[in-house]
């Protein structure tokens, strides 16, 4: 099963440099690299169609490998997977530290009564 899983990684790495080449060698609005490849060469270099139909055409077959690698890394990661033994919580030790006794603020005793301590308006 690892052997799948390693040509599984190994085409989704590749289709998805391929997808990067391909996007860029397509003709955009501005000024990029397919510009260089899509003059007038395009009628001898890929054909009499043209650029945009063989590199459409490459970009979908390449995204179509990607995403068929990615199925099978999922599948293949949800098959090697080891068996759950109760998470992360299940490693967390159950023993629990005595609740600290509450500190009582000292009261002061005053022989004044409490008309003096008021604050006058």
């Amino acid at each position: 099963m690892n052997y799948i899983l390693t040509i599984a990684i190994v085409l989704q790495v590749l289709s998805a440099l391929a997808i990067i080449v391909l996007v860029l060698l397509q003709h955009g609005k501005g000024a990029d690299l397919g510009a260089a490849f899509g003059g007038g060469a395009s009628g001898s270099l890929f054909g009499a169609s043209g650029s945009a139909n063989f590199l459409s055409r490459s970009t979908a077959v390449a995204a179509t490998i990607f995403f068929c690698s990615t199925l099978a890394l999922t599948v293949g990661a949800k098959h090697n997977r080891a068996p759950v033994s109760g998470g992360v919580l299940g490693t967390v030790s159950e023993t629990t530290a005595p609740a600290p006794e509450p500190v009582k603020a000292p009261v002061e005793k005053s022989s004044e009564s409490p008309a003096q301590n008021q604050i006058p308006r």
